[in-house]
């Protein structure tokens, strides 16, 4: 416990904010436990980590290949549209005299 604070004191010295901040989150919230648990097709709970793994590969290749992508359209983007656009966003600013 103590080479613990002693490392949190020492991260705080040297700048590492980020690394003491977590170090004193983990002291303030003490140890919780994680679970890897995952939802199978049917809506049943899957515990196993090589179980889970599987079903978030087939889960996620089912959302990014998809099928049946001729049926959608390209629109093509004018050139005046992204120019309106700018010339908008210019309108609000203060122009310089440079």
């Amino acid at each position: 416990m103590q080479d613990k604070i002693d490392k949190l004191e020492t991260h705080s010295k040297i700048k590492y904010i980020r690394v003491s901040y977590r170090g004193m989150n983990d002291f303030h919230r003490g140890y919780q436990p994680r679970t890897n648990i995952a939802k199978d097709e049917k809506g049943d709970c899957i515990t196993d980590s090589r179980s889970s793994l599987s079903r978030w590969r087939s889960h996620f290749s089912q959302l990014l290949n998809v099928q049946g992508t001729r049926e959608v359209r390209q629109t093509e983007i004018r050139t005046a549209e992204p120019e309106m656009a700018i010339e908008n966003l210019e309108g609000h600013k203060e122009q310089s005299t440079d």
